[in-house]
């Protein structure tokens, strides 16, 4: 399903992706995980996939990414059809560069700290770091901050919105967590619950910028995009439910 009128040459474009596996219960036979799905990220968009728990979010992911070559349909970044890694704009930046990162993620004064005397919450901010240092074009994100307590979560989510502010990356956000989809996103695409997941819709997402996602989730209009959307996904995370108590 593609609204935003006509994106002309999206950042991201998964066109007709159909992803099949070796079913691991019955030899021989395989499994549809994600079937003619087709969505795009337009230059600078931040857009977020929802769905249910299990319903291949991550495998579209590791699509774009070029982790995983899909069994049918094309991935095409800037325009080109991917081949291989997705590998946009990857660069090692210089040392001073990594510093001024460090700083930008609220990390200065733990440059020599390891990785298990760090919080949640810091571990999180270099990854962060990590990502943006290599100035990506595109930015995939995989539930990044699903592990973190609501306070440091909602902490990270502001410290990325402000960060995507400065240069507008393109973002493809992966979240089970529908208000963290709404709070950050210019639109959301839900996905319908497995197998064969596809989008099942999308919206737009029209809440004003910049926003601190604790407040925007108090407005009448983000309640009100939250019932909408809740409503149209709420019938698939009752099936991939039902699905995960049979496994």
């Amino acid at each position: 399903m593609q609204n935003s009128a006509a994106i002309a040459t999206p950042a991201l474009l998964l066109e007709h992706i159909t992803c099949v596996f070796a079913s691991r219960e019955r030899a021989g036979e395989s499994y549809v995980a994600v079937k003619d799905t087709t969505l795009a990220v337009g230059a600078g968009e931040f857009v977020s996939v929802v769905g249910p728990t299990g319903c291949g979010k991550s495998t579209l992911l590791n699509v774009a990414a070029g982790l995983l070559p899909p069994s049918s349909g094309d991935v095409r970044v800037l325009g080109r059809p991917l081949v291989g890694i997705n590998r946009v704009s990857g660069y090692m930046f210089q040392a001073e560069c990594a510093e001024q990162w460090l700083d930008r993620v609220g990390l200065r004064g733990f440059e020599t700290r390891f990785p298990h005397e760090l919080s949640g919450g810091m571990r999180k901010r270099v990854a962060l770091a990590q990502m943006l240092i290599l100035d990506p074009k595109i930015m995939l994100m995989d539930e990044p901050f699903s592990a973190l307590d609501i306070q440091t979560r909602q902490l990270m989510e502001n410290e990325l919105l402000e960060l995507w502010s400065a240069n507008r990356k393109s973002v493809l956000f992966i979240t089970h967590d529908l208000e963290e989809a709404i709070a950050l996103s210019d639109r959301v695409i839900v996905l319908s619950a497995g197998p064969a997941t596809h989008p099942i819709g999308e919206y737009a997402i029209d809440l004003p910028r910049p926003r601190d996602v604790n407040e925007i989730r108090l407005t009448p209009r983000f309640v009100e995009l939250h019932s909408k959307i809740w409503h149209a996904m709420k019938d698939e995370v009752l099936k991939g439910y039902a699905q995960s108590r049979k496994k």
